[in-house]
């Protein structure tokens, strides 16, 4: 605490829930191996058990900014265990001789091989959550997409008018993109399952039994039930952070299109005078401090910013990945904040967003179609029977005029009203792929 007084932020709770189940784990699987006294090993499987029923959480008091590897908040875990179970056992808190934070505690073990299992465990337990919230935001998207699908209007692309589309095709859109974004980021979060528990200092897995790692991480599993497995090659989960790195990058892909589409809701909401108008985004705060009942996206606004920050977390995540040395990466503590972080942040806000904002858009059907009228675009629909350069010349001189594409067709004699009309209805604009 004198060492790193530092951000006052202290270890997400799912790092100190992971750090227990290993803890009670190794204890058990210790015990098991006649390597711990069978009650010492009960009183820090019950120590650990009173951590993961939420107390002592006040007792991790270590900066999220720290030593190295994350030497300083393991040894806060070693103590805080042993003197939990020091205290069941009778005896005072501090006596190490009841039980001992290093020998006991920490037996077969190193910050080297738990702090990186402690971050996978963390990041998953996180993660699983936030794959749940982006699943219920994908399918309101969806559901809105099949609210608006009677509602055609004018396409962008350029952000100049296009053929027309309906609100419920880009709404529907909006879903597929979260949703397959949702794919990466769990099979990212499966690439962290693999833990790099029993290779002690350096992967050689040092003081410790043949079976340790492979009966503790079962332990560890059914705890946290996760297929949780023991890395193949032991080493390399010291040395290498590179499926953190993954996850990290699909947590910034995510980010980037959860981003992309709340620009898209805020543009389509722009208004209402002079702006899009195509959708009502529910009103939840004034606007302005100055202007009278100026109503802002102001959860889109939030959400975006939230987006920014797991982007720059990866920044961030990546360039921790990249500074792993020889046989160990001692930038996790960072990556282990992060990973937690800007997930966390994505949990907290997003059924605010779904709730308050998605589930309450609701559609301007005239303005949509208002749009539609007036875009130059739709004589694409006629290009097949009129050619392109003459679809071209018609669409340039209503832009000249300032009048409708149907004016100068009509004016022109190129189709008849009963052509045009059959042409330009909804089920001739959208094409095949409804």
């Amino acid at each position: 605490m004198e060492n790193y007084p530092i951000s006052g932020e202290r270890a997400h709770p799912e790092m100190i829930l992971a750090y227990a189940r290993i803890k009670k784990a190794c204890a058990e699987t210790n015990r098991e191996m006649g390597r711990l006294p069978d009650e010492k090993a009960r009183a820090i499987a019950a120590a650990c058990d009173e951590i993961l029923a939420g107390t002592l959480h006040d007792q991790f008091v270590v900066d999220v900014y720290q030593a190295g590897a994350g030497t300083s908040f393991h040894m806060n875990v070693n103590e805080v265990v042993a003197g939990r179970a020091a205290e069941l056992l009778g005896k005072a808190r501090g006596d190490r001789q009841a039980v001992n934070p290093n020998d006991e505690v920490n037996l077969g073990q190193s910050t080297n091989d738990t702090f990186p299992t402690a971050l996978h465990m963390a990041a998953i337990a996180v993660g699983r959550r936030l794959s749940t919230e982006i699943g219920l935001l994908s399918s309101s998207l969806a559901g809105k997409g099949a609210a608006f699908d009677g509602v055609v209007k004018s396409g962008r692309t350029h952000l100049m008018d296009a053929v027309p589309v309906t609100l419920g095709q880009e709404f529907r859109a909006f879903g597929a993109a979260i949703a397959h974004r949702r794919e990466t980021l769990d099979a990212a979060l499966n690439g962290l399952l693999p833990l790099a528990l029993g290779g002690s200092a350096a992967g050689t897995g040092l003081n410790t039994p043949a079976g340790f790692r492979e009966r503790a991480i079962q332990k560890i599993a059914a705890l946290a039930r996760e297929p949780y497995t023991p890395i193949p090659d032991a080493r390399e989960g010291l040395q290498s952070r590179a499926a953190a790195g993954d996850y990290s990058a699909a947590l910034k892909n995510f980010a980037v299109e959860l981003g992309r589409v709340a620009n898209d809701l805020r543009l389509l909401a722009s208004g209402p005078a002079t702006g899009l108008d195509e959708i009502r985004l529910p009103a939840v705060q004034p606007g302005s401090s100055i202007m009278p009942g100026k109503v802002n996206p102001s959860l889109l606004e939030c959400l975006n910013m939230l987006c920014y920050q797991v982007a720059g977390f990866d920044a961030a995540n990546s360039l921790a990945v990249g500074a792993g040395q020889l046989d160990l990466n001692v930038m996790m503590p960072l990556l282990a904040h992060n990973l937690t972080r800007g997930p966390q942040l994505l949990v907290n806000f997003l059924p605010i967003v779904r709730t308050r904002c998605v589930d309450g858009i609701t559609a301007n059907p005239d303005k949509c179609r208002h749009y539609l009228e007036e875009s130059p675009s739709v004589v694409t629909a006629l290009t097949p029977r009129i050619g392109y350069a003459k679809a071209a010349e018609v669409f340039k001189e209503a832009v000249a005029r300032g009048v409708r594409v149907r004016t100068v067709l009509l004016e022109k004699k190129i189709v008849t009203e009963a052509e045009l009309d059959a042409a330009m209805s909804p089920e001739s604009l959208l094409g095949p792929l409804k």
